[in-house]
């Protein structure tokens, strides 16, 4: 059998089982690339910034979103962290996009830090609240 008949079946597999964290990182993806013309008619637009709380709302989702889906499998401190080494590494990419692909964008290291304060808020969350979650399921 050829090598791709072996890889679609699995990442078709890992697809569904991550398509909460797949439908966020595709509204991130939306968001990053979309004109700013697009976020002018925004309420509150207008205040200082704004956006870099809504990166740490993104990410928080994006990294809350991958635990959720993966929350049976995660067993260690140390492989949630390996595992926020995706939405890091998704952030950095979008911020490369905005700077190569966009006209009205533009890349900030600001935009990756916010992006990882998100992802350490959402670690923290998760590492406060498993052992109720454990707890509650004995």
């Amino acid at each position: 059998m050829p090598y791709n008949y072996l890889i679609l079946p699995q990442t078709v597999k890992m697809i569904k089982k991550n398509i909460f964290s797949v439908f966020v990182a595709m509204i991130i993806l939306y968001l990053s690339l979309a004109s700013s013309d697009t976020f002018k008619n925004v309420p509150f637009s207008t205040i200082p910034n704004l956006d870099k709380l809504v990166h740490i709302s993104m990410y928080f989702g994006l990294m809350s979103a991958i635990i959720f889906d993966n929350r049976k499998s995660i067993n260690s401190t140390k492989q949630v962290l390996l595992i926020a080494l995706i939405p890091l590494f998704y952030g950095i990419l979008m911020e490369f996009l905005q700077g190569f692909l966009t006209v009205s964008r533009s890349a900030s290291i600001y935009d990756v830090l916010a992006n990882s304060t998100g992802i350490i808020i959402s670690i923290l969350v998760w590492l406060w609240v498993k052992p109720t979650i454990q707890n509650s399921v004995r």
